[in-house]
């Protein structure tokens, strides 16, 4: 199949470009905008407790004050307030209210802190459009506003609150996006120049991938508007990357063979074809293998995670009909001057190091299993003090953000939940009014609890049904203190509801809860699917039942280095807290998706080293020659463009820039070039069971297919060899 495809690309080079470009520009003139949403309660499906809450919260309250923006009042001297300044407060409060901003409902004053320093103004915003870039755009007149009404006053106005935090973290978002974007260019660039010391080879992967990206994101907001799928400002960071980074893996994979072919004597246009035809299925496979592990996030019960997955499945897919169509032709078109001016790629380099760790492979197969185990188990060992954190919010921008400054000095001045109260709702099953006598005796109930510092009843509807009681948590609404006890104050709230009632428990640290859930079972759902669906089509390449099980055991170990070095690192080493809660879910399916590429081009080399007659450690051995500058060129590539989301400035890319750059280095440098082809020389013919997929096919006349004369074909030589009448190979 393949190379049919390289023939009819090859063949028909300029069509197919043509109709890449038709395809582009029709795709991108039509594709709908990508809406984006930072409501983390939007991520959750509607059987949560937190959700129910808040859709009875909508229907029993619809004009509660719940708010979305807070203008914190500070001295600019840091005293306390006088009664000057006060007044001053009271008319900005005022002046805001009336200028009847867009997605502003009422703007009402809050209370002024305990130690008299800091004063609120609380800000409502439509509540259908919680998260939505509308009301980051009412955040940013707001703050305009209050900056403006303050000025010429001893007060310093700074806006917080969930509308502001969206704000904040757009900004920081287009910020983190476009440093991305140059480091990803630059590493890319530079470190192709390095390897092939050709400036056409460097920039054309950069324009062919930027023409697919394009493609790429206009079905992706396709697929998000048919499907209607959560979008947020991350995907798009980590979609850059994604692009990018993998693309460069096909095109390193397809370039590297090509030159191999090149070198071997091959006329330009068929040294293409061969190329298709040999690395082909390799990419295929690598590229089926992370879109369906990507597609097994459709499994989570987070719209964040069901977004990412069909999004980063369609960028994947894009890439590799890019890798086996496009790229060709294009490279076809240009031939071998593509690699100008180097004279390089004409000859063979002795590939000293990667032949001399081939040999070392293949004389101690069962050392460098050992010793490439033991480095993965060890680093796995920081996964027991992993932690999870639940604040997306500060988690995907810098501490120094404006919303971020309010929330940590609010954390001060007021209780710690203050900012963030949970809502205990208590609903009549029977429809009959709620018996007021009860409430004072619940709310102290709900008051006692462990990390609740205070408790009340706030609200009841008109039917008197259903009665809002807040409480405030002694803690930050994502910590982990804060979870932990809206647990014990939803266990009190349904154990001792009245009879004939029934409570729900509400607010953002309900929702964290309920995120929390939801991600342990992602852990229980999406991971094995993920697995057993890259183990299908491990089996399908290698035709083989025991090679993919200690295959994706290997890629497992990696993915357990790889969360316990980041633990090691951000927890134990920086502080962190925990990590963001999502991480490992996306750092299980980079490193084990994108992580499997590299052993599938290493294990269908290994094999095809067999094929022309060589015992599995030798074949070993020359499979580590021969593809590991592959794998070194295009994880070290990869890695690396993982890494620049580190320059995002917030802990969430972070955090996820290092993991999965930290992951495909162990993928590509430790499981890839050492861990899966000593394990598969030390297993012998018995990894290919029941196939004989190592096995060279024997002619018509009894000698082994693949063999010239007494010997194994050369390495760079065997790909020239053709069939003649006779049955037998010639050169």
């Amino acid at each position: 199949m393949f190379r049919r495809i390289g023939n009819a690309v090859v063949r028909h080079p300029v069509w197919t470009i043509v109709a890449w470009l038709i395809a582009a520009v029709a795709i991108v003139a039509t594709a709908p905008g990508l809406p984006s949403n930072s409501d983390e309660s939007s991520f959750l499906p509607k059987s949560y407790e937190s959700i129910k809450a808040a859709d009875l919260q909508t229907k029993a309250f619809p004009s509660a004050f719940t708010p979305s923006a807070i203008v914190l009042y500070q001295r600019t001297d840091g005293g306390k307030l006088t009664a000057s300044d006060q007044q001053d407060v009271a008319r900005i409060t005022s002046e805001l209210g009336r200028k009847h901003i867009d997605q502003v409902q009422k703007v009402v004053p809050g209370q002024p802190s305990k130690d008299g320093r800091y004063a609120l103004t609380l800000v409502q915003m439509d509540s259908k459009n919680a998260g939505q870039p509308k009301q980051a755009d009412a955040a940013k007149v707001l703050r305009a506003d209050a900056k403006e009404l303050a000025k010429g006053t001893h007060l310093d106005a700074r806006l917080g609150g969930s509308a502001a935090q969206a704000l904040d973290q757009q900004d920081s978002s287009q910020r983190g996006q476009a440093l991305i974007g140059i480091g990803t260019f630059v590493i890319i660039l530079v470190t192709l120049l390095i390897i092939f010391r050709a400036p056409i080879l460097a920039l054309l992967p950069l324009v062919l991938i930027g023409l697919v990206s394009a493609v790429a994101n206009g079905l992706i907001a396709y697929a998000t508007k048919l499907f209607d799928l959560q979008a947020n400002s991350s995907i798009s960071s980590i979609l850059i990357v994604v692009l990018f980074g993998v693309g460069t893996d096909y095109f390193l994979f397809l370039m590297f063979r090509y030159r191999e072919r090149l070198r071997a004597g091959d006329e330009p246009k068929q040294a293409m074809v061969n190329a298709v035809d040999r690395v082909g299925e390799a990419i295929a496979s690598a590229a089926g293998a992370v879109i369906i592990a990507f597609l097994a996030l459709v499994l989570s019960t987070l719209g964040f995670l069901k977004q990412m997955g069909p999004a980063l499945a369609i960028a994947v897919a894009a890439t590799l009909i890019a890798g086996l169509t496009l790229i060709p032709a294009v490279v076809s078109l240009i031939g071998p001057k593509v690699f100008w001016p180097s004279k390089s790629w004409q000859r063979e380099p002795d590939n000293a190091r990667f032949a001399a760790l081939g040999r070392g492979v293949q004389r101690r197969p069962a050392l460098t299993a050992a010793v490439s185990g033991l480095v993965l188990v060890a680093l796995s060992l920081g996964t027991f003090g992993y932690k999870a954190t639940f604040d997306l919010a500060s988690g995907s921008m810098p501490k120094t953000k404006e919303s971020m400054v309010v929330q940590d000095e609010m954390q001060k001045a007021y209780s710690a939940g203050a900012a963030a109260p949970t809502d205990v709702y208590l609903s009549s099953t029977d429809g009959k009014p709620l018996d007021r006598a009860a409430f004072d005796a619940y709310a102290k109930k709900l008051g006692a609890v462990d990390g609740v510092a205070s408790a009340r009843m706030a609200q009841v509807d008109k039917d008197g049904t259903t009665a809002d009681f807040t409480v405030t948590l002694k803690y930050e609404a994502s910590t982990d203190k804060a979870i932990d006890a809206v647990g014990r104050v939803r266990d009190i709230a349904h154990s001792s509801a009245p009879q004939g009632t029934e409570a729900l428990v509400g607010g953002m640290s309900s929702i964290y809860k309920d995120i929390n859930a939801a991600v342990n079972h992602d852990y229980r759902t999406v991971f094995p699917v993920a697995a057993v669906l890259i183990m299908v089509i491990l089996g399908l390449l290698l035709r083989s039942v025991v090679a993919p099980w200690y295959l994706i055991a290997s890629v497992g170990l990696g993915f357990g280095a790889t969360l316990g070095a980041t633990v090691w690192i951000f927890q134990a080493g920086q502080g962190h807290s925990g990590l963001m809660f999502m991480l490992p879910v996306i750092m299980y399916l980079f490193v084990v998706a994108i992580g499997t590429d590299y052993n599938i081009l290493m294990i269908a080399r290994l094999r095809e080293e067999a094929r022309e007659g060589r015992e599995p450690r030798e074949a070993a051995g020359m499979a580590l020659r021969h593809a590991g500058p592959t794998v070194a060129a295009a994880g070290f590539i990869l890695a690396a463009t993982f890494a620049t989301m580190m320059l995002a400035g917030n802990s969430l890319l972070t955090e996820m820039g290092f993991a999965v750059s930290f992951g495909i280095a162990v993928a590509a440098f430790v499981m890839a070039m050492f861990f899966t082809p000593s394990l598969t020389a030390l297993i012998g013919h018995a990894a290919w069971w029941p196939g004989h997929g190592d096995r060279a096919e024997e002619a018509a006349d009894g000698t082994v297919d693949g063999s010239l004369g007494s010997g194994p074909v050369p390495g760079e030589a065997r790909d020239t060899v053709a069939h003649d009448p006779s049955g037998r190979r010639s050169q």
